[in-house]
């Protein structure tokens, strides 16, 4: 091959790489989440798996006893933490989701509340 085609094949893979690339970094996963909890869910936010640093995501309170919504979490990956903050403080986080294979999630009971509110309940989804 001369130098010429070979250039501007090289571009072209290029080209085709970084659209593929970032395609997926603006793809958007799309979750069901309801409320099995008594209590309603006041925020939610996401974060990679094992990471601390959570953000938002916009939705209206979900209220106990099954209210449903549908939220949209963008990210090239699968598999994510999601948190659950309640009215009364507490919080769950359910960990290591993969809301490529989880299109639905059912927030589950906290236990009652006379168990310290300040603890953190965390539920783990790997495999």
């Amino acid at each position: 091959m001369t130098p010429l085609p070979t250039a501007c094949l090289a571009i072209a893979l290029l080209a085709a790489a970084a659209t593929a690339h970032a395609q997926d970094a603006s793809r958007t996963h799309y979750v069901m989440l309801v409320n099995r909890a008594h209590d309603s869910v006041t925020a939610l936010a996401v974060a990679d798996p094992g990471s601390t640093t959570f953000r938002a995501i916009a939705a209206d309170p979900l209220r106990g006893g099954g209210d449903s919504t549908t939220i949209g979490i963008a990210g090239a990956g699968c598999r994510y933490d999601l948190r659950f903050e309640f009215g009364d403080g507490r919080t769950l986080v359910y960990r290591n989701l993969d809301v490529c294979r989880n299109v639905l999630v059912r927030i589950r009971a906290l236990p009652r509340k006379e168990v310290d509110a300040s603890m953190r309940f965390a539920v783990s989804m790997g495999d």
